[in-house]
């Protein structure tokens, strides 16, 4: 997920992603630590479309201030 295709959501689009990337990524660590995934860069790429959803969320925030 981009960052152009994450400032055309909806905040509450943001919010849903946001919940539904935590949950992959938290299944992709524990898979990763119970029997080792075949590609573990993965989890980095989770991580950061998880953080830009965050950042997207924070910059709304701090706009509507």
């Amino acid at each position: 997920m981009k960052g152009e295709e994450i400032t055309q959501l909806s905040e509450n689009d943001i919010h849903e992603k946001l919940e539904e990337q935590r949950a992959v990524l938290t299944k992709m660590k524990f898979d990763h630590s119970v029997s080792g995934l075949e590609n573990p860069i993965v989890i980095g790429e989770q991580r950061k479309i998880v953080a830009r959803l965050m950042t997207e969320l924070n910059s709304r925030k701090k706009n509507a201030q």
